[in-house]
């Protein structure tokens, strides 16, 4: 039996975004705010025309992952971020390491694909170095010809 095509051509609707996608919108529309937001507030942000009920829809997931907190505001709930993006980044790494029993070798070989200027950071960071809660310079692009 073929797969059945989920594009515009097959049954007239646009393809869907992933959820990865929205939820990285959304997510991003809380940042940028500085304060939290009620659905209605991330919708307008968000100017993509997705309904009231999915943006809500994404934040309920968020809320349960731990991603954003919520207050009650009014009949509903306003959501603000539960950490910056580089607390969520070193949050899902922590994750994906959390998966695997053999955690040395995911280190060894995290740690043997860095570039040079990350590896001497991270052994800045080991050695107490530098403050985690500073933002850290970002990786230069290599100079000479590509």
């Amino acid at each position: 039996m073929p797969e059945r095509q989920h594009d515009e051509e097959a049954d007239g609707r646009p393809d869907r975004r992933p959820a990865g996608e929205l939820e990285a919108g959304v997510l991003a529309a809380l940042w940028a705010a500085g304060a939290p937001l009620t659905p209605a507030a991330v919708q307008l942000e968000l100017d993509t025309g997705l309904a009231r009920t999915t943006v809500t829809t994404i934040l309920t997931r968020l809320h349960a992952k731990g991603v954003v907190t919520r207050a009650r505001s009014g009949r509903g709930y306003a959501y603000a971020p539960a950490q910056d993006a580089p607390g969520l980044t070193a949050r899902r790494m922590h994750a994906e390491l959390d998966k695997d029993d053999d955690r040395s070798t995911v280190l060894a070989r995290f740690v043997s694909d860095l570039s040079p200027e990350d590896e001497d950071l991270l052994r800045d960071l080991l050695e107490g170095g530098q403050d985690a809660s500073r933002p850290l310079p970002s990786p230069q692009p290599p100079e000479g010809p590509a």
